[in-house]
């Protein structure tokens, strides 16, 4: 019990330990010896978190305190920083910045509906974006769409041009997939593909309910710019994509495999955005 508590409140010194405890430190010290049980286990833990970050490199301690947890791992959170620190396992990736939205179009705009209302249940809001993917001498460009609530990518398209094919491709995927009712709200900001004629009217053709942020307002769209910092720093920023193609099949496999199926998303309570799902489906039929 002693080296549990040790364990979950290093910062609590022996001499104080053993007086909450009414024991001396002779006790401590002279007690029978289980360190090679506890070598074993301090292994197989840093096995443990090293495999976990192998396999998302992009999760700090938090998020790998919670896969460790689900897998049956009995520890705290401040264990894992410290081992993570030690094994230098901590995600330092830097972020690199292009613009991608161009505001300055004639088409038309639309009000922010999702600012003021709380979205509690799948396919009420759809948000969509873009963000650009470097390869050796130029760049590819990536449109997502995520369900609001539970955070998955429903549409995904990746194109050699930044147009409103990108866009379109994306919701045309996400539409297939979802067949969401009329009163869908589809959340964008004001670049031109999403104000495009063609797109408003696949939407209104969808019974969607246009929404967009204000120009220059990241924070408006929050959820999908952390979509695009989760890919960037867990995927793309790792990869040295020689091609289009091997960028294509990588982003592919990852937004399908890991981010929808196995990420731990924190603001989902530690669970994955199909699993989330699959959740609520059960919750709501019950």
């Amino acid at each position: 019990m002693i080296e549990q508590i040790r364990e979950e409140h290093p910062e609590i010194s022996i001499e104080r330990l053993c007086s909450l405890m009414g024991v001396g430190r002779s006790w401590y010290y002279e007690r029978p010896s289980c360190a090679g049980e506890k070598v074993y286990k301090d292994v197989a833990l840093r096995d443990a978190i090293e495999r976990i970050v192998l396999e998302f490199p992009g999760y700090g301690y938090r998020r790998v305190t919670a896969t460790l947890r689900r897998e049956g791992w009995s520890v705290n959170h401040k264990r894992v920083l410290r081992v993570m620190r030690e094994e230098a396992l901590l995600c330092q990736i830097k972020r690199r910045f292009k613009p991608t939205t161009d505001s300055a179009h004639a088409f038309g705009r639309y009000p922010n509906l999702i600012e003021d209302i709380e979205v509690d249940g799948l396919d009420q809001a759809w948000l969509s974006d873009i963000t650009y993917v470097r390869l050796p001498t130029t760049f590819c460009y990536l449109a997502a769409v995520l369900d609001a609530y539970s955070r998955r990518c429903v549409g995904w398209h990746l194109s050699r041009f930044i147009d409103t094919s990108l866009t379109l491709s994306a919701l045309e995927m996400a539409l297939a997939a979802r067949r969401p009712a009329a009163g869908l709200i589809h959340h964008s900001d004001q670049g031109v593909q999403y104000a495009s004629s063609e797109y408003v009217l696949r939407l209104e053709e969808a019974g969607a309910r246009i929404s967009m942020a204000a120009v220059g307002n990241p924070y408006e769209n929050a959820k999908a710019e952390s979509f695009f910092r989760t890919l960037k720093m867990e995927e793309v920023y790792l990869k040295d994509y020689q091609d289009f193609e091997e960028a294509e099949g990588n982003i592919g496999r990852f937004i399908e495999e890991v981010y929808n199926q196995k990420r731990l998303h924190s603001s989902l309570g530690y669970l994955p955005p199909v699993e989330f799902e699959a959740l609520h489906a059960l919750k709501a039929g019950s």
